[in-house]
């Protein structure tokens, strides 16, 4: 198979926040405990922080974490977490059905982001609580002093504020299965006003707006009509999730959904852009996609109800996953003119690309490494490649391309990476690249992962999926021809 890509700085889409390589920490299965925190493991530090995942979170190069839901905020007391921890109290989780301690808390969390190089984009409750727990706790973590909850806060041991400026208003509150779900009338009040009292205690923040909690949600498009229409003038960001899954052992038709998730990502600017100019205002609502991955292979395991930290949606990804992981990424940075943030979800154990052993070892799953690269390697702006190439039908869909690829330019440091899927499983593809006006940039490293099967998998003994570095192409009058092999991940880095 052959491809043609045509390069320019004026294919330019937008510049790319950093927070669209966010990831996302809940209360809920050993995502927390035994995942991020766990006091006596052999590489835990005074504060009980697992170093070996913290190690693993800076090769992810994670510049913010959503906390601590999910679902899990939805019935949430933050006040439960912050104290001496022999004074907090075990509470039921009816979210997931298990027993929270409360060991873990806010500044906890806050004092983990510092030691991983990252910044935390919190939640709050908005189904059993509401807008005056909300800037309570913007008080708490924000505040300078000289105030109740500040005070608060430092009688804890916290002198200097947290700072944190990124807030989500709630979680899913679309959904029946969310404690105190909510209409799109009922909450878009909610959060209007729950946002507005927390910019009025600290003016430095931004909010996110929950959307439908999937693009298959039955009130999708009405919802995020309806809820930010009332929201819209106190707000910046509403959310987006969206999880996949190849429950027919259909290959090609779930390579192919990322179709679906630019049709997903495209209404919801749509609905934005409606309510902006409905308005006849100059303020653009933005995205933020804070909760994506694959999730279909830990559907149905078993649990003790009401036990302390179970194991709970461990998915074990395999190299197809890696894949499809890497084609969502690439589809994102095609809108980063308007996602602006985005939440892997989550980061250790649930659904994750880090997996720990209780007491034990760590392992990179299949889906560590396309995140790695696209965070470490994709920064700065990204370009749309002029693509051309072969395309396939399948059963989901048709005329889909068999190639997924973007382009990313950081005029900074004069680099330059093409990231590229070959989606298929039999045929190698010979990619020609035009590059119109890059003089004097070379290709430096070609890294891929290829020549796995699609139900290749990692685990603590034998971690083998992961990728090679390759023979670097040569560049003769601003054209590259390299091959990327079947069913691949491909990167190809170039510097000035």
């Amino acid at each position: 198979m052959k491809a043609k890509m045509t390069l320019a700085k004026e294919f330019r889409i937008g510049d790319i926040d950093k927070r669209i390589y966010g990831s996302f920490i809940e209360h809920l299965g050993r995502a927390v405990y035994s995942g991020i925190y766990e006091p006596d493991h052999p590489t835990a530090d005074e504060d009980g922080f697992r170093g070996d995942v913290i190690k693993l979170v800076k090769e992810l190069n994670v510049p913010i974490v959503r906390y601590p839901g999910g679902n899990f905020v939805s019935g949430y007391n933050w006040e439960d977490g912050v104290g001496p921890v022999e004074n907090r109290p075990k509470r039921l989780d009816l979210a997931w059905g298990t027993t929270e301690p409360n060991t873990f808390g806010t500044n906890e969390f806050m004092k983990w982001c510092k030691k991983a190089d990252t910044e935390c984009m919190m939640a709050v409750n908005l189904g059993t609580r509401g807008a005056d727990e909300a800037r309570n706790l913007v008080e708490y973590t924000n505040h300078k002093g000289n105030s109740y909850w500040s005070d608060l806060r430092k009688s804890h041991g916290y002198e200097k504020p947290w700072d944190i400026k990124l807030w989500c208003l709630g979680n899913e509150m679309d959904g029946a299965w969310q404690m105190g779900a909510k209409t799109a009338v009922e909450y878009g009040r909610l959060a209007n006003e729950a946002s507005k009292l927390m910019k009025w205690t600290d003016g430095s923040i931004e909010t996110v707006l929950c959307g439908s909690s999937s693009r298959n949600s039955k009130t999708f498009g009405e919802w995020e009509a309806t809820s930010l229409d009332l929201a819209y003038d106190s707000v910046d960001y509403v959310s987006l999730h969206q999880y996949y899954g190849n429950h027919d052992d259909d290959t090609m038709s779930y390579l192919a959904r990322t179709l679906e998730l630019d049709d997903f990502i495209h209404t919801v600017i749509c609905v934005c852009d409606y309510l902006k100019g409905k308005r006849r205002t100059n303020k653009t609502i933005n995205l933020s996609f804070d909760e994506w991955n694959v999730w279909y292979h830990s559907d149905n395991a078993p649990y003790e109800r009401w036990s302390y930290a179970p194991p709970r949606l461990e998915d074990i990804y395999n190299f197809e996953d890696a894949l499809l992981v890497g084609s969502m990424m690439i589809t994102f940075l095609r809108h980063c003119d308007r996602i602006k943030i985005a939440c892997l979800a989550q980061l250790v154990n649930v659904i994750a690309p880090i997996f720990t052993q209780k007491g034990g070892g760590v392992f990179k799953q299949t889906i560590f490494y396309p995140f790695e690269h696209m965070s470490n390697f994709g920064r700065g702006a990204a370009l749309n490649p002029i693509l051309t190439c072969d395309k396939y039908d399948c059963k989901a869909f048709t005329d889909v391309p068999y190639l997924e690829s973007i382009a990313t330019y950081d005029e900074e440091n004069e680099e330059m990476t093409i990231f590229c899927v070959n989606k298929s499983m039999e045929e190698s593809a010979v990619m020609s690249v035009k590059l119109l006006d890059f003089d004097g940039y070379k290709p430096v490293e070609f890294i891929s992962m290829d020549g796995y099967k699609k139900g290749d998998i990692n685990g603590f003994e034998n971690p083998f999926v992961k990728p090679h570095k390759n023979d670097i192409p040569a560049i003769d009058g601003g054209e590259i021809i390299f091959e990327m092999k079947p069913f691949s991940w491909n990167v190809l880095r170039l510097k000035k």
